[in-house]
């Protein structure tokens, strides 16, 4: 059974920043890419950033781009979001997922993904 544990979310004033986590459970790790994604009220599930199997490409949407950074660390079988300058518009709840079929680039796709965690909430105050 694949499972995905986010954590890492709270309560932050806009220009902190945080590190979010997703550790992974059940899946070869190390063959997977990963993705983050969030989902603010109201709005629907978007793409946040993505890292490829062996986590050497990245990619971020525009809205982060600079701002944010998603890096892997095999051995520990875990995922990071490194959000800094963080805004009020980072607000939402943010799900890390892993990709469908292993050895691949990043993804940007929700149905490329075929696990996901249950999300974590991170709010940011003016």
């Amino acid at each position: 059974q694949v499972q995905l544990i986010e954590s890492g979310g709270g309560l932050v004033q806009a220009g902190d920043s945080l590190r979010l986590s997703c550790a992974v459970s059940g899946r070869t790790f190390s063959s997977y890419a990963m993705g983050w994604f969030r989902q603010a009220p109201g709005k629907e599930r978007e793409f946040v950033a993505g890292i490829s199997w062996a986590g050497g490409r990245t990619h971020y949407d525009d809205s982060v781009q600079d701002r944010f950074i998603i890096t892997r660390d095999n051995a520990k079988k875990t995922l990071y979001l490194q959000m800094n300058s963080l805004k009020r518009e980072d607000t939402a709840v943010y799900y890390c997922a892993v990709v469908s079929w292993p050895r691949s680039d990043y993804q940007v796709e929700e149905n490329e993904y075929d696990y996901w965690g249950q999300g974590t909430q991170v709010t940011v105050s003016s």
